[in-house]
Parts: structure tokens; sequence; C-alpha cells
């Protein structure tokens, strides 16, 4: 058994093949930070016990990086056949698990009380940051979205037409991001590759041997494609996101699974805000910053620069480099 000295230092008891590890009342980054490591820890422990329970009877507040530790936790754990039980979650947590799906796919400990089995209520989800609380955000969002759709539908014949000309396959492609919190969603755009362009993707990366291509030169996109994505028509879909309340105009960049996957817990901070059909990465040159480390920056640099006329100023940014675009594209 070990004593905790600070937020960052874990109480771990151990018995008869069994630790159970007290999380702290709130799992934000330096906690969850400092909860993969316990984790990683027990793991390499001489005696690696037979079953990890994870106490949340104190946890009151978990952000989207004590979400990004305990998903990394559970992926070790399935790696090393460990059984991993929850204990205690209180309804605060549980709403956030319940929002990203992970309360389907952890294990809970039984409970007496019925009671705590109850659906519980979006009200109780944490407030990450300022701005998914922010009201006028809010009505800025449904604003903008509902005049997006308007244009999107002026545009939509001709768009329409010019795909199917160009290129037989659907008008729309959707794919899965990770918005707030890591709560999966459906972005939608419309379709600028060939309809074969997943199944393309190995073929045209082995050719390449290693060589990244620019979107310009990417052989899946089409010619309606090219233009669709040089004057971001392709993205007039994401304001029905927008208007969903899955994105909002602006926030940081939406991150595919796979991408996230791989974040280190830290990076799980831009999960903290909305995604974004706009934000800082793609009004500072986003086909000029590809290193993922500078989009990590730009995304963290919004969430503490934000404020309703920071947003404001991004999208006037926004629409200044889309008209530029049209006028090289035409």
């Amino acid at each position: 058994m070990t004593q905790p000295t600070s937020e960052t230092d874990f109480q771990i008891i151990q018995a008869k093949g069994t630790a159970v590890v007290q999380l702290p009342p709130r799992l934000i980054v330096l906690e969850a930070v400092a909860f993969k490591q316990t984790f990683q820890q027990l793991l390499q422990d001489t005696s690696v016990p037979e079953k990890i329970i994870f106490d949340f009877s104190q946890t009151t507040f978990i952000d989207s990086s004590g979400v990004g530790a305990l998903v990394s936790n559970l992926k070790h754990a399935r790696q090393e056949g460990i059984p991993l039980l929850l204990r205690g979650v209180t309804p605060p947590v549980k709403a956030v698990l319940s929002l990203t799906g992970l309360d389907q796919v952890l294990t809970f400990e039984p409970v007496k009380d019925a009671t705590a089995t109850a659906k519980v209520s979006e009200t109780l989800l944490p407030t990450t940051h300022p701005s998914v609380r922010s009201p006028i955000k809010r009505w800025l969002d449904i604003l903008g979205a509902i005049v997006g759709l308007v244009l999107t539908g002026i545009a939509f014949v001709p768009i329409v037409i010019a795909i199917k000309l160009d290129s037989p396959g659907p008008i729309f492609f959707s794919q899965t991001r990770l918005g707030w919190m890591g709560k999966p969603f459906q972005i939608w755009k419309f379709r600028s590759m060939c309809v074969d362009a997943e199944a393309l993707k190995d073929t045209i990366d082995n050719q390449a041997d290693g060589k990244v291509f620019k979107n310009e030169n990417d052989p899946r996109i089409t010619k309606v494609g090219s233009f669709l994505r040089k004057t971001s028509l392709d993205e007039l879909p994401q304001f029905w996101n927008v208007l969903k309340g899955e994105m909002s105009l602006v926030g940081t960049r939406p991150p595919t699974p796979n991408e996230v996957d791989i974040y280190e817990v830290p990076e799980w901070q831009r999960l903290d805000v909305k995604p974004g059909m706009t934000g800082e990465w793609q009004v500072n040159g986003r086909s000029s910053i590809r290193e993922f480390e500078d989009i990590i920056k730009l995304d963290l640099r919004y969430q503490q620069n934000w404020s309703l006329l920071h947003d404001l100023k991004l999208i006037l940014k926004t629409i200044l480099v889309v008209f530029n675009k049209k006028s090289g594209a035409v």
C-alpha cells in the first residue's frame, strides 16, 4: 500500500492478486499523465496483479486528458491479458464515459444500488473549456450554420452536376472523426476523390516510397474535387455538423480515430473544445503546416487565446482566405 503525497501520487492497495488504484477528485492533464505512469509501473512490477481496479468513487471531474489516459490503460491491460474493472464511478464521470461510448467497452464492478446504473444526464458533463458552455458561441454557431446551409442549397445543384459528370459515385463523403472529449461523429463533405480512394491508398503509399503527396498531387483526387478543395466548397456540408452541435464554426481540427490512437496523454487536451470548420490551422497556412506537433501547438494556442472576439477574427480571416483561394482557382 502506498500513501499519496499529492494529486499526482495515487494510493494503491494490493491484496490477493488484485490492485486497487484510487483516482483523485480531478483527473486532468497532470493527474492523467501520472495515472498512465502509475498503471505502467504496476505492469512492470515483479509481481504483476491478476486483476486491476480503478476506484473512481472520489472523482467528480474528468477532461479529455483523463479519457486519454483511461483509453491508454485499457489498451495495455488488454495486451497483457489483465482484467480491468471500474469501481464507484460517479455520475459526472459516467456521463463522460457514456458520451464517448467507453461505457460500452469498459467493465464496471457490480453495484448493489440499482439507481447507480440509471442513465445519467448530459447536464453532468464537465466544462472542460469556457467555449463549450458559452451560449453566445452556440447561438453564433446556429446562425452561421443556417446561413451556411442556405448557401450550400444554392450551390448544391451545380456542385452535384459537376461531381456526377466528372466521376461516378456518391455525392457526399462521410468519415468518422472524434469531437469534444473524443465523442465519435460522422463528418460530411462533398466527395472530392474517386470512389475507391481508400482502397488505392495503400497502393499509392507503396509507389510513393515514403513520399508524401500534397493534395494537388494526390492521384485519387478528381478534377472537380481539386477545385472543390482549393475553394473549400467541399466542406460546405459540415454546416450540418455545426447545426447538430457536433462541430463549431471555429475550433480545433477534428482528428480521425487512427490519429487519436497514437496520441500521448497531453495531446488529448485538444479535444477539450469542439472541433471547428475553421481555426488557427486553417488560417495560418494549412497546406504548409504538416508537422503533427505544429498542428497540436496551433490547436492548444486556440484554446489559450479563445474569446468570442477571437472567434469572429478567425471567421473573418477564413472568409478572406477562401476568397483568395477562389481568385487563384479561376
